[in-house]
């Protein structure tokens, strides 16, 4: 259970879809911030303490994918994309400016809660990381300090590789990863854009910690737009 004490802004200028998140975020306990515009959202940012930010991409003043860039220059706050551009281009550059994951229109009240609720667990997870090195997701467990993974409690046996692989989706629960970022981020940043060295490496490590590989457990595959290490 989380202490929903955090403050979120809804950047939005659709009235009654703004009117309808925050309806649901209040009744959660949550309080609320709403901008209309890309500049009015900039203006509560200074202002206040904004711990997450839910984030329509067609602003009437600057397109969406600016505004991510822009607060990537200063903050780390997990952005949730809502829009109704659905195409797999719009949610990888959307993932790949800094948005933490991406709604697509229309969605549910139950749906948009838990995109939250997993990200502000990973945010207080991200605070605490300094503290308790050792990070579980069900019976998967990674021990920053010794950089060792277990499994039911017994030590997994991961390439160099692999264990960089897993650490990235650790640091990361519940977010999609896009292709690209794991591929700059476990390969390098001039390594290209051939995806067959991850498949085989994704491959491999789901082989040791999926119970069934083929329909896995721990990390999904978002089609078209990279993984998501599940918040179980």
């Amino acid at each position: 259970m989380i202490n929903q004490n955090e403050t979120i802004l809804i950047v939005e200028d659709d009235s009654q879809i703004h009117n309808f998140i925050a309806y649901i975020l209040k009744q959660e306990g949550f309080s609320c911030f709403i901008a209309k515009s890309a500049q009015n959202a900039m203006a509560v940012l200074l202002s206040q303490k904004i711990d997450l930010m839910i984030l329509d991409m067609g602003l009437p003043d600057l397109d969406g994918m600016e505004v991510i860039r822009k607060v990537r220059e200063w903050s780390e706050m997990p952005i949730i994309v809502v829009s109704a551009r659905d195409q797999d281009k719009d949610k990888v550059s959307a993932l790949d400016a800094g948005a933490d994951d991406y709604l697509t229109k229309p969605f549910s009240a139950a749906e948009l809660m838990a995109r939250i609720r997993v990200l502000i667990r990973h945010l207080h997870q991200t605070v605490k990381s300094s503290a308790q090195p050792v990070i579980s997701v069900g019976e998967l467990s990674i021990d920053f300090e010794k950089r060792q993974v277990f499994l039911k409690g017994e030590t997994l046996h991961v390439t160099p590789l692999e264990y960089n692989l897993l650490s990235l989706f650790f640091r990361n629960i519940g977010k999609v990863l896009t292709t690209q970022f794991i591929l700059k981020e476990i390969y390098g940043i001039g390594y290209g854009t051939d995806t067959q060295a991850l498949r085989a490496l994704m491959a491999g490590l789901r082989r040791k910690i999926e119970p069934v590989p083929a329909r896995p457990r721990y990390i999904l595959t978002e089609i078209g737009v990279g993984y998501r290490l599940v918040d179980e």
